[in-house]
């Protein structure tokens, strides 16, 4: 049975500014292609949502690299699927939140 997917506050502004910056300083296509990644793997992880790597045991969060340079982060609570935050891996570690 797939799991629902909930988008918490930050990673629906993180999403936005991402896309923003695709659009900005690289094309539509590119954009359109990094959207499709996404979903795609949302589509996945509904249905299989311990594919991520656990990143922080205490607080059940999961963590699994959409591109290269993104790694989106979630926690499973019941049958919902919480959407943390996505992180530009070129950043400095010590700005992740998890």
């Amino acid at each position: 049975m797939a799991l629902n997917i909930k988008w918490s506050k930050r990673a629906d502004r993180k999403f936005d500014k991402i896309l923003e910056y695709l659009m900005t300083n690289w094309s539509e296509q590119v954009t359109k292609n990094f959207v499709k990644k996404v979903y795609d793997f949302l589509d996945v992880l509904s249905e299989f949502p311990e594919i991520g790597s656990i990143e922080n045991n205490e607080k059940g969060i999961r963590g699994f690299t959409i591109v290269k340079q993104i790694n989106i982060f979630y926690r499973i609570k019941g049958e919902t699927i919480i959407l943390l935050d996505f992180f530009d891996n070129r950043q400095n570690p010590k700005m992740k939140k998890v």
